[in-house]
């Protein structure tokens, strides 16, 4: 208040040493440089990055006065004393009128930036907002340094992609500040590390994820058993393989073996005449129907399907039962 009372009278001062005399001598004094002088609204401003602020200077003879920033990349000054704060730093303007000249210091203060959250972590999939308050109250722009691991919204929302970390960065007029973001590594549960199947058998793998993300399957012997999109096993021929279940980028295992069946027959020696049959009863372990075969079809025949056997003519042969690489056998002797 003080300040502007002192200007007002200054201003007064100075209006009425202006006041013009019409004297023809007075326009020839070559004094009269020296007797101008500058009165400016202002010795020391503070601002913040993009206000305006309008300096008031005059002179003592009524002449234009003319101002100038010490670095307009700070803050720049119009014809008319309009000063536009642009960066962190500080300016000299200077109002001038022929030799005599009056200045007003020019703080433009740093932006700051406060963030609600520093750092944050979440599961694959997961969701956060963030705000951003500034000193100057402007919006902030978003930028995340890995968008392949987090997202940032021009709102601030960050969205996890991937296991792995990154920041999200709010800034304006230069100044930054940062926000650490964790993408946790998917926890996965598996209900069995290990499975026995026999072919055509089924095991459904169920699996439990930290990051309720949808996880893949994938036989590393298909030849040897499938997976199905929800997690299915089906035993195709013995032998053993992995099934890997993955979820971005995580992966864990079950090993599974297909076992061979154990086959059993009702009989193991059968005496047939010339023309007679009889039919073979087989109980396989896997629940499937074995393959009928024989050593001899000049002896005997063997229905592949069924397993009966009709004598052909004397002599000696075996009948084979088969399933999956498991065999078992009957002496058929034709009298």
């Amino acid at each position: 208040m003080k300040k502007k009372i002192i200007f007002i009278i200054l201003l007064s001062v100075c209006l009425c040493l202006s006041a013009p005399t019409y004297s023809a001598k007075a326009k020839e004094n070559p004094l009269s440089d020296l007797m101008c002088f500058v009165v400016m609204s202002a010795s020391e401003v503070v601002l913040d990055i993009g206000d305006s602020y309008t300096l008031f200077a005059v002179s003592t003879d009524g002449g234009k006065v003319s101002y100038k920033s010490s670095d307009s990349k700070v803050a720049s000054v119009s014809a008319y004393g309009v000063v536009t704060a642009k960066k962190k730093g500080s300016v000299t303007i200077t109002a001038t009128r022929k030799k005599a000249k009056a200045t007003c210091r020019i703080t433009v203060r740093e932006t700051t930036i406060g963030l609600s959250k520093k750092s944050v972590v979440l599961d694959c999939g997961e969701m956060t907002g963030i705000t951003a308050t500034t000193s100057n109250g402007k919006a902030v722009k978003w930028k995340s340094n890995k968008p392949s691991i987090a997202r940032v919204s021009e709102k601030g929302l960050i969205t996890a992609l991937k296991p792995g970390s990154c920041t999200v960065t709010a800034s304006v007029d230069g100044s930054r500040s940062v926000c650490n973001v964790t993408v946790a590594e998917p926890q996965i549960r598996l209900s069995a590390d290990e499975i026995s199947l026999f072919k055509g058998g089924s095991y459904r793998l169920r699996v439990d994820v930290s990051s309720k993300r949808t996880p893949t399957f994938k036989s590393g012997r298909k030849s040897v058993a499938t997976v199905s999109a929800d997690g299915t096993i089906t035993g195709v021929k013995h032998g053993s393989t992995v099934i890997t279940v993955t979820v971005d980028g995580v992966s864990v295992s079950c090993n599974v073996t297909v076992e061979s069946p154990v086959i059993t027959l009702d009989k193991d020696e059968i005496t047939l005449k010339k023309g007679e049959s009889t039919t073979l009863k087989a109980t396989v372990s896997s629940g499937q129907s074995p393959a009928w075969s024989t050593s001899n079809s000049s002896v005997i025949r063997a229905d592949k399907k069924t397993g009966k056997i009709t004598a052909v003519s004397k002599g000696k042969a075996f009948i084979y039962a088969s399933e999956d690489g498991a065999k078992a056998r009957c002496r058929v002797i034709v009298e």
